[in-house]
């Protein structure tokens, strides 16, 4: 397929700016394919309607980081403004980073970030656009400084239109989030309230968590027309024994598993084997699911609302079928549904 395949024009009205209020308030779009009708109008808040007793409902709890940092880049006597958002922990000092602009940047360059809190060394330059830095600190004195220098790195179709402000630390990071290192939201997980957490448990829907820390190369545009030539980036995730003991017990008494985002999405079909065994996973994922692609586990998907040509939107159309998903997006555009991060939701049933 081509990169082509996957584009369309989204009003800008139709792009959200800030989330709604209670965050279950968002509407909700029902995708079912094998049923009539295949679309329906909902709010979040209905999501356990369509749940059932045994469902396991996976979580990716990533907590974002203030990924975004603005320095000076020093070389000799000359001395340059740069921006760097923080991709990849390596190491305990070192960071894959993406940096702008990334042609001011060479070997051996020193960064200093904030008021001569933080400095950083620039070790190599990856082909890909990657660049990795070594930083003068490390362990937790690094987190330390990053939370001082740093600033959660809104995506880009709303950093253009309006800045960063105290309501995004909060509208930004799920009410579950718990593990440091991502550097994009899991948004899909955005729409979930305590309230709506604790009414899962009641009906009986099991809740487990994953970890994948959502890399900047989610931000990246698909540069390649021909998809076989694309390259993801890799992001490292984690799926202990217990939660795919769980899902593999609730596959085999007949529940479903039900994905919180293509973040769980991606890792929970990185860990399952080609028999559909899900197996304990901690490495990293570079999974690039296009239409073709054989599910493995997952049996529904709640999402939001991807971009055009977006590797997210590929996902989506292989999950639901490349149609079912052009006519969910045109039914979402003329009913104004919003988009993106901080848009509505969709809840899925695979195809």
């Amino acid at each position: 397929m081509r990169l082509s395949d996957f584009d369309f024009h989204l009003p800008d009205d139709n792009i959200a700016l800030r989330p709604v209020e209670p965050r279950d308030s968002s509407r909700l779009l029902l995708i079912r394919p094998d049923q009539s009708p295949s679309l329906e109008d909902a709010h979040f808040s209905d999501l356990l309607k369509h749940l059932h007793a045994g469902d396991v409902i996976i979580f990716n709890d990533t907590r974002v980081i203030p990924a975004l940092l603005k320095g000076i880049r020093h070389r000799g006597a000359f001395a340059a403004k740069i921006e760097i958002t923080l991709h990849k922990r390596m190491t305990t000092n070192a960071w894959l980073v993406l940096a702008k602009p990334g042609k001011r940047l060479a070997v051996d360059d020193r960064i200093c970030f904030g008021d001569k809190v933080l400095w950083a060394t620039v070790t190599q330059k990856h082909p890909s656009g990657d660049v990795l830095l070594i930083f003068d600190a490390s362990g937790a004195d690094l987190d330390a400084a990053i939370a001082t220098c740093g600033a959660i790195p809104l995506p880009p179709y709303i950093a253009q239109k309006r800045r960063l402000d105290d309501r995004d630390l909060t509208d930004y990071q799920t009410v579950y989030a718990r593990e440091k290192g991502a550097v994009a939201a899991p948004t899909a997980g955005l729409h979930f309230t305590q309230s709506l957490l604790s009414a899962l448990d009641a009906k009986g829907v099991h809740r487990h968590c994953v970890t994948l820390h959502v890399g900047a190369g989610t931000f990246l545009p698909v540069k390649t027309d021909d998809l076989a030539e694309h390259q993801m980036h890799s992001e490292w995730g984690c799926v202990t024994r217990e939660v795919a003991e769980a899902i593999n017990a609730a596959k085999a008494r007949g529940g479903r598993v039900v994905c919180v985002g293509t973040t769980s999405l991606r890792l929970i079909e990185s860990a399952t084997d080609e028999a559909g065994v899900v197996k304990p996973f901690a490495s990293d994922t570079a999974i690039f699911i296009t239409p073709g692609y054989r599910f493995r586990a997952v049996d529904l998907l709640i999402t939001n609302f991807h971009l055009p040509k977006s590797t997210l939107l590929m996902l989506v159309s292989a999950f639901a079928g490349t149609e079912n998903i052009r006519r969910a997006y045109a039914h979402a555009i003329a009913q104004r549904y919003r988009f993106f991060s901080y848009g509505d939701a969709m809840l899925i049933e695979g195809a």
